[in-house]
């Protein structure tokens, strides 16, 4: 034992004798080479999330007129005015959607010169309420009756319009509102609509009021168009045109059409013919364009059929948020009849479901129309749908 200190003494001597002036070391690990505590910190990934997406549906109505008979079954026993029977039947349908339109063919100039029908309109302000009861949110005013009272008959409508909380457009009370367009954001989804009308019977715009009224000239309508579309994710036309009482669209109308959707246009609402024509999807630059040429009546005192016949129109949207892309996706109607019938002596007017209004009659629960009425119901029913074809259109995101 004595023999094996003395030689590790001599080995230390031999390294400090050929100048080595450190021991050389050894490095410890106290934690397992598996260890997760060796491995740097990673932050986990994020889960995935759900795309943004929005679907939203519009509703549209077809011309909506006001005859002396209209104007005298509204009138109350105290001399007021009251006409939401027009819309009871329809108005779920109305409501159903997020935004509602129609198209008003009558001024509410005021009771001073009197209520009348056609020719030269001037309707009693309850309308107003009764568009606002049924679920309407916009009223277009870009039609040729407009002005049956003059430019003041005019600017009045826009005011009782408004005091019912309805918006406008087609007709402006300065050039600032004119140049001003309706957009709406509907959850997220910006809708932009703008209204002309091919003229307003002969009567001309005033001198000192160019901006009344938007009159169809097709180089201001694209020159419009192409200044709203950035702004919006739908584009809606309301268009006041075609040829009365003719069930298609003239060649001018088709071509025109494809002009505005060139331009940046979504959808175009036809009105003014008083009858049903035809409805069209265009896909322009892969992007599907839809189009009707003429919604006919929602509700009058005209005679006929097909100026009884209308539709509620269905439109629905979808919006990816995250590519920042909104496209149609369904369209649908529902084929609606104007009729006039008798109550407590007088003569009332209302707009009603054409299938749902059958079937009220087959079950016994239909107070109005009875079954010498079902041969005209199924008629309209019929002749609807040959004009329009399907009432359910979906086209694939």
């Amino acid at each position: 034992m004595k023999r094996k200190v003395n030689y590790l003494i001599i080995i230390i001597l031999c390294f400090l004798l050929i100048g080595c002036t450190t021991i050389p070391s050894m490095s410890f690990s106290l934690t397992p080479p598996n260890s997760t505590e060796a491995q740097p910190k990673t932050t986990p990934a994020p889960e995935p999330q759900a795309p943004h997406t929005e679907n939203i549906t519009l509703i549209a109505a077809g011309d909506i007129l006001m005859h002396n008979t209209q104007i005298w079954g509204g009138e109350q026993n105290d001399g007021s005015y009251n006409f939401n029977s027009f819309f009871t039947p329809v108005e779920l349908l109305i409501k159903a959607g997020d935004y509602a339109s129609t198209d008003f063919e009558a001024p509410m100039a005021g009771p001073d010169s009197g209520y009348t029908g056609y020719p030269l309109f001037n309707s009693p302000d309850a309308m107003a309420e009764a568009f606002k009861n049924a679920g309407f949110d916009l009223v277009v005013t870009a039609n040729n009756h407009i002005l049956d009272r003059g430019c003041k008959g005019a600017l009045r409508t826009l005011e009782v319009l408004r005091k019912s909380s309805l918006d406008t457009t087609g007709c402006f009370s300065s050039p600032e509102a004119q140049n001003s367009p309706l957009i709406k954001n509907i959850r997220g989804v910006k809708v932009g609509y703008i209204a002309y009308t091919y003229g307003t019977n002969g009567i001309s715009l005033p001198q000192d009021a160019p901006y009344l009224v938007n009159i169809l000239n097709p180089d201001k309508v694209i020159a419009d168009i192409r200044k709203l579309r950035p702004q919006v994710d739908v584009l809606v036309l309301v268009l006041h045109w075609g040829e009365e009482y003719r069930q298609q669209p003239t060649d001018q109308q088709k071509e025109l059409a494809h002009k505005f959707f060139k331009a940046g246009a979504d959808v175009i609402l036809g009105n003014h013919p008083h009858v049903i024509e035809p409805m069209q999807v265009m896909n322009i630059a892969g992007k599907n364009k839809f189009v009707i040429y003429s919604m006919g009546n929602f509700i009058s005192a005209q005679n006929g059929l097909e100026r009884n016949s209308g539709i509620v129109l269905n439109l629905k949207f979808h919006k990816d948020f995250g590519s920042n892309i909104t496209t149609l996706t369904e369209v649908s109607y529902v084929p609606t009849y104007s009729h006039s019938y008798r109550s407590n002596g007088k003569l009332q007017y209302r707009v009603v479901p054409v299938e749902a209004t059958i079937q009220k009659i087959k079950d016994g629960t239909e107070a109005v129309l009875t079954t010498q009425d079902l041969p005209i119901l199924e008629e309209v029913f019929e002749q609807t749908r040959k004009m329009l074809g399907d009432s359910f259109i979906c086209f694939d995101d």
